[in-house]
């Protein structure tokens, strides 16, 4: 299928994804697959503006924190997913089942050291979610 032949809602957001992508460390990819429990060529899907392939809803959240959108490219990636699937999302606060925590982590002395203790944990948590999920 044809970039022209993928929606133009659904090729704005998909753009904005791969933008977000390609300015992460090399790397970013492959935690965000394995994040979501898929492969590389699946996060190659949903971020090619030339794949009809949406983006799960459930996977939206992931997303934004393995990527480390900023603020405002998160607000404009949401508004495009928005335009593109209109009331498929749900506010943060209408998730039922949903929880937060807080830990208090070390800090390890640099930025870089800090964000992947913090990406390992979170993967962890994701990790040990979705195998209780599947019992």
């Amino acid at each position: 299928m044809t970039a022209s032949r993928v929606p133009k809602p659904i090729r704005h957001y998909k753009e904005l994804l791969r933008q977000v992508l390609d300015s992460r460390p090399s790397g970013t990819r492959q935690r965000l697959a394995t994040a979501l429990g898929t492969n590389r060529s699946f996060v190659s899907q949903i971020s090619s503006p030339s794949y009809r392939v949406a983006i799960p809803t459930h996977h939206i959240e992931t997303i934004m924190q393995v990527c480390h959108f900023s603020p405002a490219e998160k607000a404009e990636f949401l508004a495009a997913y928005d335009a593109a699937h209109p009331d498929q999302r749900q506010p943060a606060d209408a998730r039922a089942g949903q929880r937060t925590i807080q830990l208090t982590l070390p800090d390890l002395g640099s930025a870089r050291a800090n964000r992947l203790l913090d990406e390992a944990v979170h993967d962890m948590v994701r990790s040990i979610v979705r195998i209780l999920q599947e019992k």
